[in-house]
């Protein structure tokens, strides 16, 4: 039996304010959970009755728009909580999560989160602070979404991808799915990598990942029609 399992839940950002005592329920009353590849964690539109925690493992984030299009958000490793809106606005969980590789969760009740966040004031505070500088990130990159160009918005996304270490970068799937991503069609992608190959700032890595060779030209690129 693990007894201190619960510790892991320490390096989940939105728990960083809780005690050992928090942490130790929340652990105890959460359900554990294992996902392989390809299989779906939540559907977008599911009712949102736990809190999905990603102790270990990658999940992409896809939503489909009314007139079928998929739209893809990212890909979030753990250990983090994935989307807390959903289980504060009731409404439903906001994409579909699927497991990139192997995933363990522990999937925490509603109803036991919500107790936390009604009995410390520092808590509930913390966790809007997190919510409110989440939102701030996702509008900026909406804001990049729209108003560059796709080469800048490659680099920017390539940065962001070697931004834990590193200068190799896996691409989120196919090359249609990172165009999704970007908001642009897979032509538009491979027409901006190819230029980014040509002048020097990318080249080809093993298993099909990217390599940054000149990561401080890639940022000017990706900076370069900002203003």
């Amino acid at each position: 039996m693990d007894t201190q399992g619960w510790r892991r839940l320490r390096d989940v950002p939105l728990f960083a304010r809780l005690p050992d005592a928090g942490l130790i329920a929340l652990w105890d009353g959460s359900v554990p959970r294992r996902y392989a590849a390809g299989e779906v964690l939540r559907m977008q539109g599911a009712p949102a009755d736990h809190l999905l925690v990603l102790l270990s493992g990658s999940t992409a984030a896809s939503a489909a728009t009314a007139n079928g299009r998929v739209v893809r958000f990212g890909t979030w490793s753990g250990p983090c909580a994935l989307d807390k809106v959903a289980l504060l606005d009731r409404a439903g969980h906001t994409a579909t999560y699927t497991a990139v590789g192997r995933c363990a969760v522990r999937a925490v009740p509603r109803a036991r989160f919500m107790a936390l966040l009604d009995d410390s004031a520092a808590v509930r505070a913390h966790v809007l602070r997190l919510l409110a500088a989440q939102a701030r990130a996702q509008q900026e990159r909406l804001t990049d979404t729209v108003a560059l160009p796709c080469e800048a918005r490659l680099a920017a996304w390539l940065l962001h991808a070697a931004a834990d270490g590193g200068r190799v970068v896996s691409l989120p799937g196919s090359q249609q799915e990172l165009a999704d991503l970007l908001g642009v069609t897979r032509v538009t992608v491979n027409r901006a990598l190819s230029r980014l190959r040509r002048d020097g700032l990318v080249g080809p890595a093993a298993d099909g990942r990217i390599e940054l060779l000149a990561p401080e030209l890639l940022a000017l690129r990706a900076t370069a029609e900002r203003g």
